[in-house]
């Protein structure tokens, strides 16, 4: 197997136990942190009293560390489920690495109506899942608007949406990555919270995400003392299909990954839990290519990639990867993507969705919107 890249100097620095010689860089990076955690509290109290309504129930899914904690997947997960229970769904999205900063509408539900290059890579990939309207825009609430005047709406799900404070939400998730827990503890640049860990308290409830990807939980005790109010809901991401596209339509076949040679590709914040999955799957990795988050790929990338994957069985990419990778012409050679997937046992799911449901209610008893726990 390919050995996997060396993380950024940065990421090393947020490491625990941090080796005795880094620690002279890490406290040099400590004030501006200090700095930052200021800042935000500002923020927070500021948007505390100025933030907007979307007039419509809305449940935000988001996270307090950097990189991957299955965000996208959990809120196609969510919005699937309401949806399966008779709701008009939407998703809001910020649509980072795409051109548009004004609200935009990537899918009317029916058909996908932009390219990931403006709406961004991970709108168009729920586009490919998900049944419902997603729209995206830099302040969320004018993606809102839209929604609005586009039809009735139960609910959006805002996603990637913990840190937007400018608008109001009804039900807030934070998604914890148990295996990565909250790294150092320490705010952006000295670790990898993008909030100090006290913004816990702004979560209506905790969903401790496992990804199976062979680490070790870094959750400890005290991590997991929170606010005696806040529910935990465990769930986990695995994968579920390998999906290929085909005249433009993404078709599922079968995990059959065992004894495959594959290059591996992906543009993710953290690929550590790609790599994994595949290695998890039986895939012999024989090269990988690892591009920054939200890589706008080039037809150099692809000659590249097509050199690597000479006489070998697949290239296995992410799904948000696909969307970009789709619109090149692959000589000989088998794309696919991971398609993740989000489940919870029927306790928890059950706790969840009461909790939706009772929020949705007190926020608006005239949608006559009824949302059930599974049986």
């Amino acid at each position: 197997m390919v050995p996997v890249r060396s993380r950024p100097l940065i990421e090393r620095l947020w490491q625990r136990p941090l080796p005795l010689q880094w620690w002279p860089l890490w406290a040099a990076l400590t004030p501006a942190s200090v700095l930052y955690s200021a800042a935000l509290a500002a923020r927070e109290r500021w948007w505390r009293h100025h933030a907007s309504d979307a007039e419509v129930p809305t449940i935000s899914v988001g996270n307090l560390t950097v990189g991957g904690n299955g965000k996208t997947p959990f809120t196609l997960f969510l919005a699937s489920r309401l949806h399966a229970r008779g709701l008009a769904v939407g998703i809001i999205s910020r649509g980072w690495g795409g051109a548009s900063d004004a609200a935009a509408l990537v899918s009317d539900g029916r058909n996908i109506l932009m390219a990931p290059r403006m709406a961004g890579d991970e709108p168009v990939m729920m586009a490919r899942s998900f049944g419902g309207p997603i729209a995206v825009a830099r302040r969320r609430i004018d993606a809102a608007k839209m929604l609005r005047a586009h039809g009735h709406f139960d609910a959006f799900i805002l996603d990637d949406g913990f840190q937007h404070l400018p608008l109001r939400r009804d039900v807030n998730l934070l998604l914890i990555n148990s295996a990565h827990g909250f790294g150092n503890g320490w705010v952006l640049p000295a670790g990898p919270l993008r909030e100090p860990r006290s913004a816990v308290s702004r979560a209506d409830a905790i969903v401790l995400i496992d990804s199976n990807v062979g680490q070790t939980p870094a959750l400890t005790a005290a991590d997991l003392a929170l606010p005696k109010h806040t529910p935990i809901i465990r769930a986990s991401i695995r994968p579920r299909a390998l999906v290929r596209a085909d005249d433009s339509r993404w078709h599922e076949s079968p995990l059959k990954l065992a004894g495959r040679r594959v290059v591996a590709v992906s543009g993710l914040a953290d690929s550590a839990g790609f790599h994994a999955m595949l290695a998890d799957l039986g895939a012999t990795l024989v090269a990988l290519f690892d591009f920054p988050d939200h890589h706008d790929y080039t037809p150099f990338d692809v000659e590249n990639l097509l050199s690597a994957a000479r006489d070998l069985d697949h290239i296995v990419t992410t799904e948000k990867d696909l969307v970009k990778l789709e619109r090149f012409p692959l000589r000989d050679v088998s794309l696919y993507a991971l398609r993740l997937e989000v489940s919870m046992d029927a306790i928890d799911e059950a706790r969840l969705f009461n909790l939706i449901a009772s929020r949705m209610r007190t926020a608006d008893t005239s949608t006559g919107a009824d949302v059930h726990a599974p049986n």
